[in-house]
């Protein structure tokens, strides 16, 4: 079979590019970028300069202001105007981008420019609006791996994307086949935050062709530079929409600036609800028409996460304080068009008689309220008030899960009683077939011995229920149950979990339970108490309880909260659990919604949930992170499956729950042996390995064990999971061995030098996939402080044991150390006695290898050792490379010419970046 050419899908691409009225210009380097720039600079802002072209100075001032920043800071620069002092004394306002008239910018397109960084990269296909790059497109042949593309454009940002380059917005990888999109970023861009394109209704547009007919349309892909990119000043980030935001955005907008009526956005939880909607309620506040935007949140809702969110996007736009005083000063400026509040706030604004003349002038006029999480009832109670004193206000809602007749509320209502129509839908079948969100793997766990059915309940109303679920043999045998796998559902505590529960009571006891039993858990618990709670019958107050559990807490984590300071204790809880130091958090209700961590990857439930509050709870666990978590973990130790399939068809709109939840234990064993045999069929033993010798068959190999080491991800999060070789037909030890192969392959490619001559170097390893937590630096401190000194045949053993564990190790930080601590072992630890200071001895031996580094670097690049220590010590201690001083350094002692100099800062400055990354782990 043979496939598109690279060379030949590029020129497609551009074809078609111009045939959109993309007029092509060919730059071969960056002299002749920057003169393109110039040229159009110049022609978008002619009627300003009245034809007066730039001089030579005018444009050098221009370049002064713009070159030499970070993504960001070129992010920010490209929206702004620029105050251009001309020769002749007067000022003009220079325009980059005009993000207001997308189509009336200036499109081009060019390919295969060269740019010399630290090595001599060729870009594929670049699109420049107004002379500037704003749009990389990086292009792989049909049948490759699309992440090849996107490693390439990780390795040009870290090597050659410099000047006007840091001006890209977005950056587009495709084969041909598939195509994805995402935002420039000066920090490490991760393969997660890669979307796929897609119509309205959330169908796929990944074929190259009807990607550039759509997404790179100009005026279209001008307005996502201008309208649906977020600069977060927060992270200093830069952030672009998915499509179905972009989709829910203008459906919402346009509602609003032709219509009176309302409606609701339904977007499955995970999926960027928060930024959606602010950005539409940023929108509405822009338009003269629209006097104030209001941002409703639930009080509960507004923690700190939350409040961070929404600075993020517009600075000091949240109100943190109770009091109400504070919303109608906001009410009254002018100045103010959005305002965040919560739903509570703005219903005491109404009822009280002492704001009537400010609440008053707003009465009439035009106003939106966007209401985060609507399907909650809260909204609904307090909307007829609301409705009431603003005669002309619309309603927009965004919810994860609606209400609809199934799930109603008490009062009977659904979603579309108060917001009318549906205007967007994203549900969790389609978030996980994009990527956005996981699905869930449900095991169902029987905790109830003998023929008691829990699901049927004619059977469980004729038992005390409560005593069954609270008995005491059954809160132990879960308990043990959850010590006995938790390691392997958190892949060694590297995630984290909740337990969610029926009840407070139930909640204490399983907490005293966890207190009594053998394991090495950080288990915390947090619930709201009742101040004049009934005690009949029970030994302790709840809050006492609570009081017992944070007394615990602060005795783990050194802190000092109490039930007087539970807002701080709360906070720290959630802040605890997203760093992943809490293993397991005991609660009923809370965190159970709008709790956002990428860490938690695992829910113990036991209490009956269904529909909305099943999926809230369940949706905890489903955020995207690494390929170590493939799914959210569910573990129901009551008979949930009806209600499960039940609230997944409903939420899905699908009569399946195929696409969200996961596959079965016996299915994934299928697979592990498929991909067993196909590793095999390259490679019938470890050994084998070393006899590949082209890279193709090297590539080969990578690919195979890397699929079966995904396999074995999943497959060691289900309870039944034990690496057995009668099980797996291949022992724990042939496993390790192949592991060794790999990262030898691994490492190999990571030292290569020459960009151009291996065809590894842009290959996904998914290194992550063989991390553990277990073996780190520390970890193997630790085995070499327990060698055994007394014997040399017993060190000896211990020394080869110890180095075959660092042959394995995933962990990134260690792999950096992995060729020191070999040598340390060979050459250093032989010639040790019991008594000696293991750390002691480390620590020179990786002094005295600091120094014979250094030197041997600076011998072979022709630098003084003093010069390139002094550069090491700047970079430990503020972070900051002086390139500047590099430059003039290498310029005055080596008088290199322009590009040889170039190479030769960027070889120093890489020199300090790994040098440091090496020895302050």
């Amino acid at each position: 079979m043979s496939y598109q050419s690279e060379a030949q899908l590029e020129e497609n691409l551009i074809k078609q590019l111009v045939n959109q009225g993309f007029n092509r210009v060919i730059i071969s380097d960056e002299e002749q970028l920057k003169n393109n720039f110039r040229n159009e600079l110049f022609e978008h802002n002619k009627a300003k300069l009245n034809n007066e072209p730039f001089t030579d100075k005018e444009f050098e001032r221009i370049l002064r202001h713009i070159e030499g920043k970070s993504v960001f800071q070129s992010a920010m620069l490209l929206r702004d105007k620029f105050i251009l002092e001309r020769e002749d004394g007067s000022e003009i306002y220079i325009e980059f981008f005009d993000t207001q008239n997308w189509c009336k910018n200036r499109f081009q397109v060019t390919n295969q420019t060269t740019v010399v960084g630290k090595y001599t990269n060729r870009y594929d296909v670049t699109v420049l609006i107004n002379g500037l790059p704003l749009v990389q497109i990086e292009l792989k042949r049909r049948g490759l791996d699309l992440k090849e593309a996107f490693n390439q454009i990780n390795r040009y940002k870290k090597h050659s994307y410099q000047g006007l380059y840091r001006y890209i917005q977005i950056f587009v990888v495709s084969n041909g086949v598939d195509t994805k999109y995402f935002a420039n970023s000066d920090k490490e861009i991760l393969f997660s935050h890669t979307f796929f394109w897609s119509d309205e209704e959330n169908k796929r547009i990944s074929n190259l062709k009807e990607f550039t007919q759509t997404f790179l349309d100009k005026c279209f892909v001008s307005k996502v530079i201008a309208r649906y990119m977020i600069t977060n000043e927060t992270d200093k980030l830069l952030m672009v929409m998915r499509p179905y935001q972009i989709y829910a955005v203008e459906a919402l907008i346009t509602r609003a600036f032709e219509t009176n009526n309302n409606g609701y956005i339904w977007h499955t939880t995970g999926s960027g609800k928060t930024l959606t909607s602010f950005k539409a309620s940023q929108i509405l506040s822009k338009e003269p028409n629209i006097k104030k935007v209001f941002f409703l949140v639930d009080r509960k809702d507004l923690d700190s996460q939350t409040i961070a969110e929404f600075n993020k996007f517009e600075p000091e736009s949240v109100d943190t304080t109770d009091r109400t005083d504070t919303l109608v000063k906001q009410i009254k400026d002018i100045n103010k068009p959005l305002i965040v509040t919560t739903i509570q706030k703005m219903a005491n604004a109404i009822k009280n008689d002492k704001y009537a003349k400010i609440m008053d002038q707003y009465r009439e006029e035009k106003v939106v309220f966007i209401i985060d999480e609507c399907h909650r009832s809260q909204f609904g109670d307090m909307h007829k008030a609301i409705n009431k004193h603003f005669t002309n206000a619309q309603y927009f809602g965004f919810t994860g899960t609606p209400r609809f007749f199934e799930n109603r509320s008490q009062e009977g209502r659904v979603t579309a009683d108060l917001f009318e129509k549906c205007l967007h839908t994203y549900l969790i079948k389609d978030a996980i077939s994009d990527g956005n969100v996981l699905g869930f793997s449900v095991e169902y766990i029987k905790t109830f011995d003998g023929d008691i059915d829990e699901s049927d309940d004619t059977r469980v109303a004729a038992i005390d229920k409560e005593e069954v679920f609270m008995a005491d043999a059954r809160i132990e045998n879960i308990a043990q149950h959850i010590i006995k796998n938790h390691n392997g559902k958190t892949r060694n505590k590297a995630y984290t979990a909740i337990l969610t529960v029926q009840s407070i009571p139930m909640l204490v006891k399983y907490y005293d339970k966890f207190k009594e039993l053998d394991h090495d858990l950080k288990i915390a618990g947090i619930f709201s108490f009742g101040a004049n709670e009934d005690l009949e019958g029970k030994d302790e107050h709840s809050r006492d309880s609570l009081e017992r559990i944070i007394s615990d807490y602060n005795k783990i984590f050194d802190t000092n909260y109490c039930t007087d300071t539970f807002s701080s204790y709360f906070a720290d809880v959630s802040k605890k659990v997203k760093s992943a130091k809490i293993d397991i958090l005991i609660v009923v209700n809370m965190f159970l919604t709008g709790f956002d961590s990428k860490t938690l990857n695992t829910l113990y439930v036991d209490k009956n949930l269904k529909y909305h509050d099943l999926v809230q709870a369940y949706s905890r666990t489903n955020r995207v992170e690494k390929s170590t978590k493939p799914y959210g973990n569910i573990v129901c130790y009551r008979n949930l499956k009806k209600n499960t399939d039940d609230a997944l068809k409903l939420f899905s709109q699908t009569e399946t729950t195929d696409v969200v939840l996961m596959e079965s234990y016996e299915y994934y064993l299928d697979r592990w042996f498929a991909e067993l045999n196909n590793l095999k069929s390259l490679t019938p033993t470890p050994q084998d390995v070393d006899s590949l010798e082209s890279e193709d068959a090297k590539k080969k190999f990578i690919l195979a064990f890397r699929e079966l080491s995904k396999i074995l991800v999943k497959l060691e999060t289900f309870v039944d999971f034990e690496f057995e070789e009668s099980e797996l037909q291949i022992s724990n030890q042939e496993y390790q061995d192949y592991k060794s192969k790999y990262f030898t392959i691994y490492e190999m490619v990571r030292k290569t030098q020459d960009e151009k001559t291996s065809i590894l170097l842009d290959v996904d390893f998914g290194i992550e996939l063989m991390h553990s937590d277990k073996i780190n630096v520390g970890y193997i401190m630790n085995l070499i402080k327990d060698i055994d000194f007394l014997s040399k045949e017993k060190r000896d053993q211990d020394i080869k044991n110890i180095i075959t564990e660092l042959d394995r190790a995933g962990n990134m930080d260690l792999r950096l150390k992995v060729d020191l601590l070999k040598e340390f072992l060979e050459k250093v630890v032989p010639q040790l006695s019991e008594n000696c200071d293991v750390d002691f001895e480390y620590s020179k031996f990786e002094a005295h290898k600091r120094i014979q580094e250094v030197n041997y670097f600076a011998e072979e690049i022709g630098l003084s050792a003093d010069f390139i220590s002094d550069s090491v010590a700047e970079y430990e201690y503020c972070g900051i490379i002086n390139r500047e001083e590099i430059s003039n350094e290498v310029k005055e002692k080596l008088k290199p010419k322009f590009l040889e100099r170039k190479r030769k800062v960027e070889q120093v400055k890489s020199f300090v970046y790994e040098h440091v990354a090496k020895y302050n782990i």
